[in-house]
């Protein structure tokens, strides 16, 4: 009987199937090459002239977006070192919710550079130590280059100026229409101590038609659902919520009630009908003029809410449903009852409007606990509307980091390139082999003013050598105009089409064109992607156990009956 010879060396260990990479060549480059291809595909959806990427995910799902959580999400990302940076952006997208680009960009711009340090000579652990005391030095001087503090946070006109900017990355043509809104909707919302403010308290109801333009801000909560009976509008009203169909309910055991005559049957229908309103009439009693409930209306319960002059509206999410309880001050009920007074909702008024073609129920309150607003996105198509849904979400997110800290930044490349600068001068000063990390980490910094020159089609060589020549004469916040650029003319009219041809993008004061940066925001990411970017550094082994066995996944289930499957 033949023996099997003994694998060599780590393969020994594991199972056949197994794979292992071993050195800075297969493990440390690879990983490298992995991050800097994922950030070159959303490098291009940086800043405001950033392209949108069409994605389609797993369920076949489109998404026309240049949000980089949402593409990093959707995409699945299975490689492991990938993923780690994909883990720091989601990080970022939880902690503030803005600037989850500028963490993937960053870490594959470090990563980058550390490369070229290995092909040196250099040892990841000492390009990793290095991007380390480089972290902490820029994190030393961030501080000194806050330029404002926003202190007005229930101003609607300071509040759009601030966040202005964090909607123009998303929606360059819309951030004024998208600023007023949301600005309206965070100071209606936001209480007397701004630390409490509550993201959950702006909801965003989407509905197709007319465009972005039509978009409104609403005060209260918005139901794509119109009114069940024939009352459309209650003032002052008392809201009754139940969790359960407004309707008769069957016993839980099976009964049989036999009936002779026709007198016996008129008498069982007549005391059905007075035990129904009985119930309605003590829920008037009480003062309900709104009925909410999570089922159907019966028919019969309709007639007598009609008669007795009560609005009924029906919620088919149970999350709506909490939601409005929270904002009315109701406690929902399991079964039909009268509930008492103080179980009861208070809302100003409820009433049904008509958005385009789409019925609407508005339920307005008021004071401080109830304070909730809603904003109608409108758009030409569901894809626009969601992002212009995410570009709404990013801001209001970027609100309620002010509410934390409210230091700001000089945006449009400014602050990167000043760190660069201050950094490049003091990795001179640093003795030791980790001068050559700190001094490819302000290198690495340039790389985002850079992205929004070249998204821009501005020459990013001639604008950075610009901008290091306005910081240089003393102007911290001089940042990349992408509205105030010219064609280079002399070369166009001798007909030299080349690279210097490009557009020559502008350098402007950042602070006087409103284009502000949230501090919490970029400490954030410079601290995350250097993390990030260190610890796939310290990788020297990749060991990929054999994946376990077992049936494929199912495929989409069909549409309609007559379909075998999805294609």
């Amino acid at each position: 009987m033949a023996q099997k010879v003994p694998r060599a060396g780590l393969s020994r260990f594991m199972k056949e199937g197994s794979q292992f990479f071993k050195g800075t060549d297969e493990a440390v480059i690879r990983n490298i090459e992995t991050v800097c291809e994922l950030a070159g595909q959303i490098r291009s959806a940086y800043g405001p002239n950033g392209m949108n990427k069409m994605v389609i995910n797993h369920i076949e799902k489109l998404f026309v977006t240049n949000d980089a959580a949402t593409i990093l999400r959707e995409l699945e990302i299975q490689h492991p070192a990938a993923k780690i940076v994909v883990l720091a952006s989601q990080m970022q997208e939880k902690q503030v919710g803005d600037n989850t680009n500028t963490v993937v960009i960053l870490a594959a711009a470090l990563l980058e550079h550390a490369a070229q340090l290995i092909y040196m000579g250099l040892t990841p652990q000492e390009v990793a130590s290095g991007y380390e005391l480089a972290c902490d030095k820029a994190l030393e001087l961030l501080p000194a280059l806050v330029v404002k503090e926003a202190t007005e946070l229930k101003d609607v006109d300071q509040v759009k100026r601030w966040i202005r900017s964090a909607i123009t990355s998303k929606q360059y043509d819309n951030e004024e229409v998208i600023a007023d809104l949301v600005s309206k909707a965070c100071v209606q919302t936001c209480p007397k101590n701004a630390a409490n403010f509550n993201v959950d308290n702006i909801r965003i109801c989407k509905i197709v038609g007319s465009g972005v333009h039509s978009s409104t801000v609403m005060s209260g909560m918005v139901f794509k659902r119109g009114a069940e009976g024939e009352i459309k509008k209650a003032k002052n009203a008392r809201i009754a919520v139940y969790t359960c169909p407004f309707d008769l309910t069957q016993t839980e055991t099976k009964g049989t009630i036999l009936i002779e005559n026709a007198d016996e049957l008129q008498g069982y229908a007549a005391g059905e009908e007075k035990e129904v309103e009985e119930q309605i009439k003590a829920l008037a009693d009480n003062g309900v003029s709104v009925v909410v409930a999570a089922g159907k209306f019966g028919d019969l319960y309709l007639h007598f809410l009609n008669k007795y002059n009560i609005m009924a509206v029906r919620l088919t999410s149970k999350f709506d449903l909490r939601r409005l309880c929270r904002t009315v001050g109701a406690q929902a009920q399991a079964r039909i009852c009268a509930p008492a007074v103080n179980l009861l909702g208070v809302c100003e008024s409820v009433e049904v409007k008509e958005i385009g073609d789409e019925e609407v129920t508005v339920f307005e309150c008021g004071g401080e606990g109830g304070r909730i607003a809603t904003i109608i996105v409108r758009g030409a198509s569901q894809s626009r509307i969601d992002d212009v849904e995410r570009a709404v979400d990013d801001a209001v997110n970027y609100y309620k980091a002010l509410t934390k800290d409210g230091k700001l930044l000089a945006g449009a490349g400014a602050v990167e390139i000043e760190l660069s600068r201050q950094m490049e001068s003091w990795g001179e000063k640093c003795a030791g082999l980790e001068q050559y990390a700190i001094k490819k980490f302000a290198h690495a910094l340039e790389t985002l003013p850079k992205c929004i020159a070249e998204n821009g089609g501005v020459n990013a060589t001639e604008l950075l050598t610009r901008l290091y020549a306005a910081h240089e004469a003393g102007d911290a916040n001089a940042g990349v105009d992408i509205i105030e650029t010219t064609w280079n003319i002399p070369d166009l009219l001798i007909g030299s089409f080349n690279d210097s041809c490009l557009l020559q993008g502008g350098v402007a004061n950042a602070v006087d064109l409103n284009i502000f940066d949230l501090y919490a925001g970029k400490r954030s990411a410079i601290k995350l992607a250097t993390e990030a970017a260190s610890t796939i550094l310290k990788v020297d082994q990749i060991i990929i156990a054999k994946q376990a066995g077992g049936p494929k996944p199912r495929g989409p289930k069909p549409q309609d009956d007559d379909d075998e499957g999805m294609a």
